[in-house]
């Protein structure tokens, strides 16, 4: 069994870690904080709730951010100084525990990696799941179950916050479908790449004569936006035309511009 190359795992680590300061751009997180700090002592915060909550959870995020780098950081110095030692003093239960501890930081420097290129308007927002079995019959609905359980499970083994909103039964076996939610920190953009059309062959479970199955479920992955009470559209948006009613309704159906067609011309969207 070859020897556990120490010096290169350190370098490795150090080098990632130095990559994903670069990108998170360290000075200007640490100028975030300070910002929003002073946004969130202000006097009135708590005047406007909604704005209050997002100051606050972009804050908590940002040092949430902060203090994961720093303490990457740490630790691949404590590691590095505990191989030292445990070389000097021929101490192999110091050098395992390095190389367990080394194992552990290269996972997490993984995960920091990934949010890394996480930059699309709603990557960091939280995500609504929503799977529904396709054609396929039960062997179908039992894959949704299967995509429903690989989910969830994934977020309990990372510690994301999941809430199953809805699930509607597969007669047989299996759901029809099923909407979850997950609150975590970049949520949107880890599960986005899961949305569309996924398929499964296998030896069908529920065909007596043991044949291939062809199953599909789609996956649609939505981020979570806050709601709002109102929406703000500007006149020169908005066209309103009237005109005479048609059909049967009275003499003054049509003599008056009782009809009235509202268009929005940046979508073309038409209400009458």
């Amino acid at each position: 069994m070859a020897e556990f190359d120490f010096t290169q795992a350190i370098g490795e680590a150090r080098a990632k870690y130095e990559s994903i300061a670069r990108a998170l751009d360290v000075d200007r997180l640490k100028a975030d904080i300070k910002d929003l700090e002073t946004q969130a002592a202000a006097p009135g915060l708590w005047d406007d709730p909604e704005n209050a909550q997002k100051i606050t959870s972009r804050l908590s995020a940002a040092e949430s951010q902060l203090k994961r780098l720093n303490s990457a950081s740490q630790r691949i110095d404590d590691v590095e100084t505990l191989v030292e030692l445990g070389h000097e003093e021929g101490d192999q239960d110091s050098l395992d525990e390095a190389q367990s501890e080394i194992g552990e930081i290269q996972k997490d420097l993984d995960q920091m990696e990934i949010q890394t290129l996480l930059d699309g308007e709603y990557d960091e927002r939280s995500a609504v799941v929503t799977i529904r079995s396709g054609a396929g019959g039960v062997d179908a609905a039992d894959f949704a179950q299967m995509l429903l359980r690989m989910y969830l499970r994934y977020c309990e083994r990372n510690g994301f916050k999941a809430k199953v909103m809805d699930t509607s039964y597969a007669e047989e076996a299996g759901i029809k479908s099923a909407t979850f939610q997950v609150d975590a920190p970049y949520a949107y953009g880890r599960l986005s790449v899961e949305g569309g059309t996924h398929r499964l062959v296998r030896i069908s479970p529920f065909d007596n004569q043991g044949r291939r199955q062809t199953s599909f479920a789609a996956v649609e992955v939505v981020p979570l936006v806050e709601a709002t009470d109102h929406i703000d559209i500007p006149d020169t948006d908005i066209r309103v035309d009237t005109y005479c009613s048609a059909g049967p309704g009275g003499q003054g159906v049509n003599t008056t511009h009782s009809a009235v067609r509202i268009t929005h011309l940046p979508t073309g969207i038409v209400v009458t």
